[in-house]
């Protein structure tokens, strides 16, 4: 049985007025810059083959073959806003609802407000100018500071990510507060990012923003593998006062090197015991007509509301989270 009180929303007024004035900032912003807000569909044939995000699924009976189909909620419009670079729309952005299977908690709801955008003839490098521009005329941030996921590393646990064994790895964890069981079946990148979360992720971003890149590559995700370093990947995250804001590529152009891509993701999902995922045939055919070069970046519009507020919950910025839905 449901509360009384739960038809109600957990927003404030003053809330529900500030989100209305971020989402006016951010269009202004890009207005400014000539970048063009698009629409994509939130429904999709194929999705994400990360293990470490799953997408809502489900069935659509009236599917154009004549038969019952699978479709997947967008864990980002990544995919579909690529297929329009792809078809030369230049320069693009879009404000839209965004789901991940996973769940709620202090900075996340299952389903959430996201603010993707695309910038040809951008790096990654370059990219991190234009969110930390973002950051300062819609929070008043001053200007962030810039690490390596390297000098990061060393500073905040004395390991160096590029070069240490996943035994020292292992051995590491005691010393840095960190419990776990079976920490070795954990495989190298997976104890790098929690050690990155369990003790980086806490120590950095809390007076002005902080840019980490350069991650490790097998950390590269969408992003394509440093021409400097090819241990590492063009791609760069955000975190503000604990918020992990936005994540960031060079973006990977290769069609036949994302497939190689997706085919691993969902080895491992596999040999994890994780259902595979419908590879994105319309995005792997949209890259081989050609992706020109670009950078792209997600960010999540929430947790910049929270920001802008001093919301201590996700749920003190979103009208109805999924408690209400």
């Amino acid at each position: 049985m449901t509360s009384s009180a739960s038809w109600q929303p957990t927003t404030t007024p003053c809330a529900r007025q500030a989100r209305a004035q971020l989402l006016r900032q951010i269009r202004e912003f890009f207005y400014a810059r000539n970048v063009l807000e698009v629409d994509t569909p939130l429904l999709s044939q194929g999705s994400v083959t990360d293990v470490h995000l799953n997408a809502f699924e489900t069935d659509f009976t009236y599917g154009h073959l004549g038969k019952a189909q699978s479709l997947y909620l967008q864990t980002s419009p990544e995919y579909a806003m690529k297929r329009l670079l792809c078809a030369q729309s230049g320069p693009i952005y879009q404000l839209c609802k965004a789901f991940r299977h996973e769940g709620a908690g202090r900075w996340h709801n299952p389903e959430f407000t996201m603010l993707e955008w695309y910038r040809p003839d951008f790096d990654h490098l370059m990219l991190m100018d234009e969110v930390d521009a973002l950051l300062q005329h819609t929070l008043g941030t001053d200007s962030g500071e810039r690490f390596t996921y390297q000098q990061i590393m060393v500073r905040h646990t004395g390991l160096d990510p590029l070069t240490v064994t996943h035994a020292q790895l292992t051995d590491a964890l005691p010393g840095l507060g960190i419990d776990i069981d079976a920490p070795e079946s954990l495989s190298h990148d997976d104890l790098l990012q929690l050690i990155f979360a369990m003790v980086v992720e806490p120590r950095i971003g809390q007076h002005r923003p902080c840019f980490v890149h350069g991650f490790p590559a097998g950390q590269a995700a969408l992003a394509r593998i440093s021409t400097q370093d090819p241990r590492t990947a063009d791609r760069f995250e955000v975190y503000f006062r604990g918020a992990e804001l936005a994540n960031g590529f060079f973006e990977l152009a290769d069609a036949d090197e994302q497939r190689k891509r997706f085919e691993q993701d969902n080895q491992t999902r596999k040999q994890m015991g994780m259902p595979s995922i419908a590879i994105d045939e319309h995005f792997l055919q949209a890259l081989d007509a050609g992706l020109p070069d670009c950078a792209g970046v997600a960010l999540g519009v929430d947790r910049l509301l929270m920001l802008k507020t001093g919301a201590t919950h996700i749920e003190q910025v979103i009208n109805f989270p999924v408690s209400r839905a």
